[in-house]
């Protein structure tokens, strides 16, 4: 492995994990994707990717689940590096170290937070005065959910999350995550999902669902900052999948509910579950409950929303 020259200049960037607040999911589209009404909240559990010279492209993880991260070039950060050095016309010279915080395959969004993080460092580190639509127009070829780890705050994401409109926020909303063992591979989740609505009999292409919108109910609470509101219109349509093929988040669900939390739902595609609490007292009681309820492996409490991928070392 390509070790970092000592005293080398090296950027390191920030980057927060999101939570749907609304997940709608339309039918399955001719090129197997799905249009969705994503409404993303970025919240305060974050990753930290540090950019430095290399001799060739190289990455190393350290954090919760480190080892189930791949060190190869099918990591979205990596994968970042390169289309970046490719835009500018440049060798992919960089050693990327990602310090996880968010949990790995938990519907968080962790690996598009690595991939958004590690386009911004590059992008610093080489000095290539990448423009924003630039920045942007990359993270969407990336995955749908990169674009908004770059943005952060809150958004609306239209076609498959990636066309992102900035939402208000008008407060600041207080969260429980419980950490499931083990992770869900999202295309999975979209499979079952499908087959799940084939089996109602009403189908599951595009001729099948209506055009997913966003509940305005949701958007009046998040503009006004009412979590009771907000709790009341959350919704995920990729949770009955999620729950499908891991039956034990309904027990973790419902020890979160009967803890007192105003709403609990599957954060994206799990396993990672979300739970909506009136305040910072309350997260703190929610997750004790969770913690000692044997159904995740931990609880986590933070806040949202959060801003976006953001420099935080330079030199």
């Amino acid at each position: 492995m390509t070790r970092t020259a000592p005293g080398a200049p090296r950027v390191t960037v920030r980057v927060p994990a999101k939570v749907n607040v609304q997940l709608a999911v339309g039918g399955r589209r001719p090129d197997g994707f799905h249009d969705l009404a994503n409404v993303f909240l970025a919240v305060g559990l974050h990753d930290e990717v540090t950019a430095a010279p290399a001799d060739t492209l190289t990455l190393t993880c350290t954090g919760p689940d480190a080892d189930q991260v791949p060190l190869d070039d099918t990591n979205l950060a990596a994968r970042a590096a390169r289309a970046l050095a490719t835009h500018h016309g440049l060798d992919a010279h960089v050693h990327l170290h990602i310090a996880k915080d968010i949990p790995v395959a938990g519907g968080m969004a962790g690996g598009s937070a690595d991939a958004a993080a590690a386009l911004l460092a590059c992008a610093t580190l080489w000095g290539t005065d990448t423009s924003h639509a630039e920045l942007l127009s990359l993270c969407a070829e990336l995955g749908s959910d990169v674009p908004f780890s770059l943005v952060g705050g809150a958004a609306l994401g239209r076609g498959r999350g990636e066309l992102l409109e900035p939402l208000p926020v008008g407060g600041t909303f207080h969260w429980v995550f419980a950490v499931a063992d083990g992770g869900l591979s999202t295309p999975a989740v979209y499979k079952e999902c499908d087959r799940l609505r084939d089996a109602t009999g009403r189908g599951a292409t595009t001729a099948d669902i209506p055009d997913p919108e966003p509940s305005p109910a949701l958007l009046d609470a998040l503009r006004t900052g009412d979590a009771t509101a907000l709790a009341a219109s959350m919704s995920n349509d990729l949770q009955p999948a999620a729950v499908s093929l891991r039956p034990s988040l309904s027990a973790t669900l419902a020890a979160g509910t009967e803890a007192g939390a105003l709403a609990a739902l599957v954060s994206g595609s799990g396993p990672t579950t979300a739970f909506l609490v009136a305040d910072a007292e309350d997260a703190e009681r929610v997750a004790a409950a969770l913690r000692a309820s044997g159904t995740c492996r931990t609880a986590r409490t933070t806040v949202g929303p959060e801003t976006g991928a953001t420099v935080i070392s330079n030199g």
